[in-house]
Parts: C-alpha cells; structure tokens; sequence
C-alpha cells in the first residue's frame, strides 16, 4: 500500500481521517492535490501493512483505489504524479515549454569579472546565473571559493541584471547562509549520496539541482531525490552532468540516454550540463544540441570571459561570444522538438 487515490468527492476531513489511520500504523501521508484527483502517497516502511489493514483502508468511502510501487522511489515515481513538476523560479518555469539555461563561471571569483559575465550571459539568453561560492576540489591545494564574499557578489549580479542565483550547497553547516542568498540550491556530484545533507535541503522550502553522482546509476539518482522529497521538499531538478567510464578522451561520458529514461521513470524535471559531461569546450556546443534534442527541461553551462585565467574549469569554460554561438545553435532544435529557449 503505496499509494491512495482518492475519489473527486473526498473531502479534507476525509484526507485527514486516512492520515490519522495512516499514523496509526507509524506511516506518514504526503498529500498531492492534481486538477482531478488527489492522492496520497504512503511514507514509511508499507511492507508491515497487512492485506487485511489494506482492505480497511480500500472500505473508506472516499477511496478510489489503492496501489503497490515495485519501485523503492516513490515520491519522485510517475506512479505517484503523473504529470510533469513544473518549478517556478521567479517567473522562470523549470520543466514547461521553455528550456531554461543557467549559465556562469564555475567559481566566483571577483565582483568584476562575474557581474561582466552575468551581463554577458543575459544579453545572450540566459536565464539564471551559476557561480560555485563553495567549490569541492580535487585537490586541496586549489581555489575553493570565497565563501558568504562569493555569494554577496552573486546576490549583487542578480541585483544588476535580474538573474537568478544558482550556487553550491557541500556543507549542512552552510546550509542557512547558502539559503540566505540562492533561488536554487546546488547538490554537486560528489555530495549526491550524502543523505544526511540531502535530509537537510529536504526541510527547506527552495528549488533543489540534484546532479548525477560520478558512478551513480538512475536508480541510486532516484533515490537520493527521494530523500530530499521525503522530508517535504518537492521542488527536485534532476541534472545528468555526465559519468566516470572507462574513456579518456572526454572528462566524463555524458549520458543523454538518461534523458528520456527519467522523463518515463519521474515526473522531475532534466537538465543537462554538457560542461562537466565532457570537460572541453569545443565539444559543448555539439552535446547541448543533443540534450534539448533528447528532451532535456534545461542546460547548464560554464561561461567565462578569459577560460585561460580561470581559477576552476578554465577548460570547459565557454567565452561570451560562443556562448551567445551555443544560443543561437539551440534555439532551431528546440522549435523541432516543440519547446524554445
């Protein structure tokens, strides 16, 4: 007994009753209200759930029907929401018609050289800025990001050209500063298996960009959004930023197969950072072709106005003028496949 729908007719009192017998058992009910009906998805471990304790809840008169998910995600299932997530930032609508694009430096590294990026990247068609204040490094004798400075000058660009921030969450301990200044907070490769961090970003009401760990299968994605929606926040962006395989030639294998796999898996919606996926700059243009090709919701890219004085990812960084290049080059693909930028 994984989820309960319910008849149009049912009543709040009727959805609280069910919640009261559901809390019973020691499971939780997550109410999600659709134009027609409203289900609730059972939270908690269903497997004790009894096919007579089952066949009570099937006897409430406002239930419609009950299921079983195989799947071990539920929340972020089609099973439990079948039409798309749809995630408004500040008018920028995240899994509609329009393919949003996030575009910016890896790192912030001074006020000048991002509110100069910012500027450029609007101007082009962007439609939020990224910028990592708080950078997970290789090494740890490389640039790790200014920290609350970084995002100050983040707060400022968006203050100049109305962008919306997109910025690095790798610390519980940050999470309220990070919050403080960001409309979408990011979850990096490396910290996609940190649940206790992924429970804390659950609790907060913001927009959540979950990328793909290094060697993460879908499932394991799935289930790592899974923890963030278990604690209330449904506002999950999925991003395939590419795997570790065996070639070299790239950075990382960028898997646009995961694209339209997701969109049949999960009602979340799908960005693609082709930057990270392939690690060079040439290749880019090409792949973030593909990904709007393949369906995806949005792109992130990286962006910068001198690639070889970048502190991080000079390699993979875009210049303005390409970028604007990337732009143009998008925008036919997406009028093919019935979305625009």
């Amino acid at each position: 007994m994984d989820i309960i729908v319910l008849k149009p007719t049912a009543t709040e009192e009727d959805i609280r009753h069910i919640a009261k017998k559901l809390a019973g058992k020691g499971l939780k009910a997550n109410i999600s209200r659709g134009t027609e009906r409203t289900i609730i998805g059972v939270i908690g471990d269903t497997s004790r759930v009894s096919e007579d304790e089952e066949n009570a809840i099937k006897a409430i008169e406002c239930v419609e029907s009950v299921m079983r998910i195989l799947k071990p995600y539920k929340l972020a299932s089609r099973d439990f929401k079948k039409e798309d997530t749809l995630i408004d930032v500040k008018g920028n609508v995240i899994g509609g018609r329009k393919i949003q694009v996030m575009a910016g430096p890896c790192a912030v590294e001074n006020r000048v050289v991002l509110v100069s990026i910012a500027e450029k990247v609007k101007a082009a068609g962007a439609t939020f800025i990224r910028g990592g204040a708080f950078k997970p490094r290789t090494s740890p004798y490389t640039f790790m990001g200014l920290g609350e400075e970084g995002l100050e000058i983040l707060a400022e660009a968006r203050r100049i050209t109305g962008l919306p921030i997109v910025t690095e969450l790798m610390d519980p301990r940050d999470i309220g500063v990070v919050a403080e200044y960001a409309d979408i907070i990011q979850i990096g490769a490396r910290n996609m298996q940190n649940f206790r961090l992924l429970l804390e970003v659950g609790e907060i009401n913001k927009p959540v960009l979950l990328k793909r760990g290094l060697s993460a299968t879908i499932k394991e994605w799935l289930m790592a959004a899974e923890y963030i929606m278990s604690r209330g926040n449904h506002q999950v962006i999925l991003c395939e930023r590419g795997i570790r395989t065996f070639e070299t030639a790239t950075r990382n294998t960028l898997d646009l197969s995961a694209v339209p796999v997701l969109k049949g898996l999960t009602h979340l919606p799908v960005v693609v950072d082709p930057s990270h996926g392939v690690g060079k700059w040439e290749y880019v243009i090409p792949m973030a072709r593909a990904a709007v090709a393949a369906g995806a919701d949005g792109l992130i890219i990286e962006v910068h106005t001198n690639p070889e004085e970048a502190l991080s990812d000079g390699e993979q960084s875009l210049k303005p003028d390409v970028f604007g290049r990337l732009m143009e080059e998008i925008r036919p693909v997406a009028e093919a496949v019935g979305r625009e930028v």
